[in-house]
This record gives C-alpha cells, sequence and structure tokens, in this order.
C-alpha cells in the first residue's frame, strides 16, 4: 500500500512526534508498503512565533494538491494540525479523499500555558479539523476520553512503541557526561544523577523538576524557547542541549531517574524509552504517566505488577522514592510497548482511497519539486 503521511512535525525537530513517525516509516516499508512523509523540508518555511526552532510551511494550499495527485496514496494520514495538515486536509475534503488524523498534542492546553487564555476557546477549533476525517488517532485512554467530552467522534486507539534495539541499558556514559562521571548510577556516587528529556518549553513545567528539593546532580536535555533563559536561572543544573541516537540512549543509562513533569503531554514517549535503558520514572499524576506507568507505577498491562516509577503530587518525593525501583525491571516493563503493535494498530486504522485520484497530463505544468517515495 502507498500511504502518504502528511506532518509538520519532522526532522530536524526533536520530540516525540518525530521520532514516532520516524521508527513508524522504517517499519512500514520493511513490511513492504511504499511511505511517503510530506514535511516541512518540502516547502518554504518561516520560523514560527516564539518558537524559531520549528519551521512552518507556507506555500502548501497550492503544492500541496501537486503532491498528492503526482503521488496518489491509496491512504492518507494528517499527522497534525499545523499549515501542512490543514492543506491536506482541505485537498482531501474538496477532492472527497477519506483521510484520518492524529491527536499528538494537547494545543489547548499548550496555548493557554503560553498565553493563558482557557484551553476551552481552543477546543472548537481542534475538533473541527479531526471531525471531517475518518478516525482521529489517540495514544491514551485518558486523551480518548477527554476528547469524546469536547465532542470529538470517530476515535480510533493508537499506542506507542520504543525502539530497543537503540533504547537499552549501556555501561558507557556519553562523551557529554565524562567530565560529570562521577554521579553514574554506575559508579559508587553519593548524589543521584536526575535526568530531564524532551522540549525546553514552558508547557513542559520544568522548573518544577529544578526546583525539586531534592539531593542529586540535575540534568537537561533538550532544546527549546526557554533553553536559554533556565540555564542563566538554574548555573548548578547541567543543561546539555539535544542528544541523540545512541548517546541519547546513553543518557538515559547514566541517570538514576528519570523525571517527567509535564501535565500537559498526551502520552510521553520519553518515558518508555527512560524505561527501556533500565531507569525508573519520577512524575506527576496526571494524563499521560497514568497511562503510560499506571497510578500504582505497574503500567496498564495485566500481565505486569512489579512497580518501574512513581507518581506523586510532590515531585521531589516521587524522585526519592523512585530511586529505589529496580532497574531490570524497568527494561522487562518496557519491551512490553512492542512496536509490531503500534504499527498494526496504525495500518487497521487506515481508510484507503477506493479509487484511484485521476492523473490528467495534459495541461500539466512541470512540477514545482521532485518527490520520492524513499525520502
Amino acid at each position: 500500500m502507498k500511504i502518504c503521511i502528511i506532518s509538520d512535525a519532522w526532522h530536524p525537530q526533536v520530540n516525540g512526534v518525530v521520532r514516532t513517525l520516524d521508527t513508524l516509516r522504517k517499519k512500514l516499508r520493511k513490511d513492504g508498503h511504499k511511505v511517503l512523509v510530506i514535511s516541512p523540508a518540502m516547502f518554504r518555511t518561516v520560523p514560527c512565533p516564539t518558537y524559531p526552532e520549528i519551521r512552518l510551511a507556507i506555500d502548501c494550499i497550492w503544492k500541496m494538491p501537486a503532491l498528492l495527485k503526482k503521488w496518489q496514496p491509496d491512504a492518507i494520514h494528517i499527522a497534525t494540525e499545523g499549515p501542512l495538515g490543514w492543506s491536506a486536509r482541505r485537498y482531501c475534503r474538496k477532492s472527497r479523499l477519506p483521510f484520518t488524523t492524529a491527536y499528538h498534542t494537547a494545543f489547548p492546553e499548550y496555548i493557554e500555558a503560553r498565553t493563558h487564555l482557557p484551553a476551552k476557546f481552543f477546543y472548537p477549533v481542534f475538533r473541527r479539523f479531526h471531525n471531517q476525517g475518518a478516525g482521529v488517532l489517540v495514544a491514551t485512554q485518558t486523551v480518548r476520553s477527554l476528547l469524546a467530552s469536547k465532542g470529538f467522534i470517530n476515535i480510533i486507539p493508537w499506542t506507542r512503541g520504543v525502539d530497543t534495539d537503540q533504547f537499552r541499558p549501556t555501561e558507557q556514559a556519553p562523551a557529554v557526561l565524562d567530565d560529570t562521571a562521577e554521579t553514574s548510577p554506575r559508579s559508587s556516587a553519593l548524589l543521584p544523577r536526575l535526568l530531564y528529556v524532551g522540549r525546553v518549553a514552558v508547557e513542559k513545567n520544568i522548573e518544577a523538576f529544578l526546583d525539586a528539593p531534592v539531593e542529586g546532580k540535575k540534568v537537561v536535555v533538550g532544546d527549546g524557547p526557554a533553553l536559554h533563559a533556565l540555564a542563566k536561572k538554574y548555573s548548578d543544573v547541567e543543561f546539555l542541549g539535544p542528544l541523540y541516537g545512541h548517546d541519547l540512549s546513553r543518557a538515559y543509562s547514566a541517570a538514576d531517574v528519570f523525571v517527567f513533569p509535564s501535565k500537559t503531554d498526551t502520552f510521553g514517549l520519553v518515558m518508555i524509552e527512560a524505561l527501556a535503558c533500565g531507569t525508573p520514572v519520577a512524575a506527576y499524576p496526571v494524563q499521560g504517566p497514568l497511562d503510560v506507568v499506571g497510578f500504582d507505577g505497574t503500567g496498564p498491562f495485566p500481565e505486569w505488577d512489579k512497580p518501574v516509577a512513581v507518581l506523586d503530587h510532590n515531585l521531589g518525593a516521587a524522585i526519592k522514592t523512585a530511586l529505589a525501583i529496580p532497574r531490570p525491571h524497568c527494561t522487562e516493563f518496557a519491551a512490553l510497548y512492542s512496536w509490531d503493535n503500534v504499527k498494526d494498530q496504525f495500518v487497521d486504522a487506515l481508510h484507503p482511497i477506493a479509487e484511484p485520484q485521476e492523473s490528467s497530463k495534459k495541461g500539466r505544468r512541470s512540477d514545482p519539486f521532485q518527490i520520492s517515495p524513499i525520502e
């Protein structure tokens, strides 16, 4: 099947959405599907206001139809609600083509965190975006219930997985940590290493972690609009910027506890990445952590009953308690988040286009760009 995924979030962005879609693309191709990811790299872009690291496509309204007509996919999935997502949605509706969407990000709550305007003002916009599709894919039951209460329809479960080939325990700390290796859990250090990985932005509630009254070396991995301000304010915290691949895996492994302070994430892929590397999680008992690791820290799987995380409204207390969790339990638990299940749920949710799109060569202008199904 020829599957087209439209996403405003793609490389070089570093976040859970990009990692999920990138791994999904690889798994689908391994099964014999042809996959085209339409990303901002295929368009003219401008920096996102207040978040210049993210580029927004500006000429997609007229280029999107050309892309979809040329490639003629068998199924279309719109992953994000940005300019590319709206352009693809517009074309699909005009051409009466079925499509699915995904609710990766709690944008109403993110906007509230940045502007202090109530999230309820923004839900109608996102409801309109998703309800016109054949189904909206969500990662957790909590998000499913929330969206249903807001009037969303055709909600389809789509879990997340972790690549255990990349994220696994390692004895070798990344080079960026060599100068502070004495705080690694692999040594006899007195001070634990406490790690945050993710976007460095106000909606991630990172200061709750940085202000937590616990002993230990606090480390932040990631980039974002709040990075410089936080690095200046918290001079005793180690800000490493973004890490990738095995360096990221080694950073997880070098930590004693992974701290997830966000209260707005729809899932929190970084939690299962950390667990796969043998690092227990400390978080608030909110959407995301409640679904991924459960209120008692044993997760959603009936066959698993060992704690791998601690959820507490007192984040400092959660961190201290999580230090006692056996690391092998974390690795075993993370393996239950199978990527085969993620891939199969995605394919089952797709709504194939019944008839091939008409492709008239008469009067066609030269293509404004090249398209490769392997890019």
